[in-house]
């Protein structure tokens, strides 16, 4: 630069300036734009890779399992192939201008394949969309075909075709309990029953998966499931039994062929516990096979479904007169020779009778006898009577569209002619579960419990999450009365009681005949032709292990009678219930009337009289006392064998030795607690427990 001319290395020096000044304005600019997109906008740039990269997909979990009692599956998931189409993948390198050739005629090869339109394929595959179903649920034949399309070996494979796994509700038992178990969509919710009314249980909680693709679009996991239980539904135990359920079933069906009947529902209740071990409701449906059935059939008659009862309500409105002592169970009613006059209606009986008893107004199903009970009773006390066997209101049963039934229309207070009829099951309405409940409640000591359909719910482990225990909603009414009143349903089942086809050898049965007639919409009357004939009630009477309510709705085929349609189907399905659960036949010995009606029979009134006599006599030891084996110390005693004494003679006995003695149950003695020949201090308490002779 020294050598040169001034004005030239100037000029140099003025060229070089403008040069570092270009390049550090170019430098600053792709510093700008590094910073912008880096920082400023780098985390839309990141998502945008993201999205190029990585494909998400919604894993649904499988549905839990729907068990019976002893564990045999009603409904479970399996997993079936479905056809999916990447549109993209499959048109992928190929001309603009051939695509819409290349379209059709891979639409025809699919179309065929899987036996579809080809304009339906034809339409999916001109959207070009990297996910589209062709066909779910297909058969094995139709992957067969799938594949043999995808073959590389062959000239021109169809790309984009996958073959995916994808979960479908199997019903093992087709029809068995078809409308209370409901049904799955093919969305996956469930659709009535217990699927709908436990969905959020059995459906699992659904996650979603990331995974990577590659330069095709095809995905690569690069994530998996860290826990596959905590995705799955739960599986839920129902208290039904699938073979008690298979008997009602049947029985129903084949009473519904016979007499032509519109509709049915029959359920099977333990009274102990509340458990319902049979839900069966006619005509039913397949579950498997939803789509072709008729939404009546998917309707579970015994919750859904209301009817006027007819002459079950007697048993309750009876109960109900004797719980407020309104009647005595020894009285006898003046019946008016099979005509009563009540404001403008005239009340009817079908068996004319001047006087009955109590256990004779429930054997001959006297509407009049009844109703004078009722009037007696009173409306108030009549209304609540029955809302303390539970109608009017819902069960609690899990199960959707449950109705409450009818007692007053429009809440207000029934009128003296209202009060008759629905003393007899006129003017209100029920569902069978409720009829069931209450049943039970008299088999029960009184107690009315709520129903148990869900016995326990599981996770995908086994682990189990919930058990409901029973629970007693009310004491309907008191336990001598509801002792009582099995005896007088008893007299139904027997001798010319109305409920004779009920009978089952070897067991006594308490139960009552009801036939409803129907109004007739178009004329709001009752009609002559068209009837609900229904049968309720328990056995064996002593110990009762099975409360069933059976209900057919417009029975024909020459007789419409409860006792006649509806009672067979009861013996029948209780006889087969009860040799399944292995209760075995004890005789047929009825208990005194006058023994489980008079009040003074109470046992805590009755142990009481008892203890206060023997204590007063204080006479020698018993007799029935064993012989020591052993030399006793002041104070001492062994403990007397009472069994098979009389619960006085054995109260008597217990509290003249100087022991504290406490009563369960009633008849002869057959069990003590502590056993005989123990020794114990004297004012010790010893528990006797009594059971009927039967």
């Amino acid at each position: 630069m020294k050598n040169l001319d001034p004005r030239r290395a100037r000029w140099i020096r003025i060229r070089m300036g403008l040069l570092c000044g270009l390049m550090a304005l170019g430098l600053g600019g792709v510093v700008s734009g590094a910073y912008r997109i880096e920082v400023e906008d780098g985390d839309a740039w990141y998502d945008l890779a993201e999205r190029q990269r990585q494909r998400r997909l919604h894993i649904t979990p499988k549905r839990g399992t729907i068990y019976d009692r002893n564990g045999a599956p009603l409904a479970e998931s399996v997993e079936v192939p479905s056809i999916s189409v990447d549109a993209v993948e499959m048109l992928r390198g190929i001309e603009e201008k051939y695509i819409p050739m290349r379209i059709q005629q891979y639409a025809e090869r699919i179309a065929e394949a899987l036996s579809l339109p080809v304009e339906d394929v034809a339409e999916k595959l001109g959207r070009r969309r990297r996910f589209a179903w062709l066909k779910r649920r297909v058969s094995e034949q139709e992957v067969e075909n799938i594949r043999a399309l995808m073959d590389r070996k062959q000239r021109y494979p169809v790309r984009g075709l996958v073959i995916e796994g994808e979960g479908r509700r199997f019903y093992p038992n087709r029809e068995l309990a078809g409308p209370l178990l409901g049904f799955v969509a093919t969305d996956g919710e469930g659709k009535e029953g217990i699927e709908l009314s436990l969905e959020h249980e059995l459906r699992g909680n659904a996650a979603e998966v990331r995974g990577l693709r590659d330069r095709s679009g095809r995905l690569i996991f690069s994530e998996g499931i860290a826990d596959e239980h905590a995705l799955a539904g739960h599986n839920v135990h129902l208290t039904i039994d699938k073979g008690i359920q298979f008997t009602a079933e049947r029985e129903l069906d084949a009473a519904m062929k016979t007499y032509e009947a519109l509709g049915g529902s029959i359920v099977v209740v333990d009274p102990e516990n509340g458990e319902i071990l049979a839900m069966a409701s006619a005509p039913g449906f397949n579950p498997n096979d939803y789509s072709t059935s008729d939404p009546a059939s998917r309707r579970n008659r015994c919750v859904v479904d209301r009817f006027e009862p007819g002459s079950t309500m007697k048993i309750f409105s009876i109960a109900s007169a004797l719980a407020s002592k309104s009647v005595s169970p020894s009285a006898t009613i003046y019946c008016e020779e099979g005509r009563m006059a009540i404001d403008n209606v005239v009340i009817h009986d079908t068996h004319i009778h001047k006087w009955l008893s109590l256990p004779q107004i429930l054997a001959q199903s006297s509407n009049i006898g009844t109703a004078k009970i009722a009037l007696g009773l009173g409306e108030q006390r009549l209304y609540e009577g029955f809302r303390r066997f539970g109608f009017g209101d819902l069960t609690g049963v899990p199960l959707p569209g449950e109705s409450v039934g009818v007692l007053r229309p429009r809440g207000r207070p029934w009128v003296q002619v209202e009060t008759a009829a629905a003393s007899f099951g006129q003017g209100i309405s029920v569902t069978t579960l409720q009829l069931a409940m209450a049943t039970a409640a008299v088999a029960n000591r009184g107690r009315l419990l709520e129903p148990i359909l869900i016995k326990r719910i599981t996770d995908s482990t086994g682990v189990t999450l919930a058990e409901p225990s029973p629970r007693v909603r009310r004491d309907a009414i008191p336990a001598h009365i509801a002792r009582l009143m099995s005896e007088m349903l008893v007299a139904v089942t027997e001798g010319d009681g109305t409920g004779i086809e009920a009978a089952i050898p070897g067991f006594r049965v308490a139960g009552k005949t009801a036939t409803a007639q129907k109004v007739d919409p178009a004329t709001g009357r009752y009609t002559d032709t068209h009837y609900v004939a229904s049968f309720v009630g328990f056995v064996p009477a002593e110990r009762p292990r099975l409360a069933i309510a059976v209900v057919l709705d417009e029975p024909m085929g020459g007789t419409y009678a409860g006792g006649s349609v509806a009672a067979p189907v009861f013996r029948r399905v209780g006889e087969m219930a009860l040799r399944y659960l292995g209760v075995t036949p004890r005789g047929s010995v009825p208990m005194k009337l006058s023994e489980v009606a008079d009040p003074s029979e109470d046992i805590a009134a009755n142990t009481y009289q008892v203890l206060s006599e023997a204590r007063a006599a204080a006479p020698p030891a018993s007799a029935a006392a064993a012989a020591p084996s052993a030399p006793l110390r002041s104070g001492e005693l062994r403990v007397p064998d009472l069994t098979g004494l009389p619960q006085r003679e054995a109260v008597k006995s217990a509290a003249s030795l100087g022991l504290d003695p406490s009563v369960e149950g009633t008849g002869r003695l057959t069990r003590q607690e502590p056993p005989a020949g123990t020794v114990l201090p004297k004012g010790s308490p010893l528990k006797l427990i009594f059971e009927p002779p039967t």
